[in-house]
């Protein structure tokens, strides 16, 4: 493991995967870069004005705080698109071996109206997927 991509939206599920980032990467010595994803949407109003590039900004600045309180200086990358395939693309453009991720848990239905990033990362990514619970 040397290059660690850490998804991170700020709720609990992306803490838990900080956490288990920041204890591979102190495990193995292996770098650490944390994406935030703006998402954008087909039509009218691409960018939800509620989820828009401050609040991603605002996102990476708390990972970045958290990691250096535990000796982890990370890059930080805030691309836009749909999360899962931007984060895959990320991960495969940066030469990533690992990428860390929280679940939301998410029921069946959930998942099939809103879709599960974290499922969908894991079973399309080509690097290791760690999903943090």
């Amino acid at each position: 493991m040397q290059k660690i991509l850490l998804a991170y939206d700020g709720g609990d599920p992306a803490r838990r995967a900080l956490d288990t980032a920041s204890e591979l990467a102190r495990l193995t010595g292996a770098s650490v870069a944390v994406v935030s994803v703006v998402p954008t949407h087909p039509g009218r109003f691409p960018v939800d004005p509620w989820d828009d590039t401050s609040v991603h900004a605002q996102e990476l600045l708390d990972a970045r705080r958290l990691l250096r309180e535990r000796g982890i200086e990370a890059e930080l990358i805030e691309p836009t698109g749909d999360p899962a395939s931007t984060i895959e693309r990320v991960a495969e453009e940066g030469g990533y071996d690992t990428v860390v991720i929280g679940s939301r848990g998410l029921n069946a239905m959930s998942r099939i109206l809103q879709g599960s990033v974290s499922e969908h990362v894991a079973t399309h990514a080509k690097a290791t997927v760690v999903i943090a619970r």
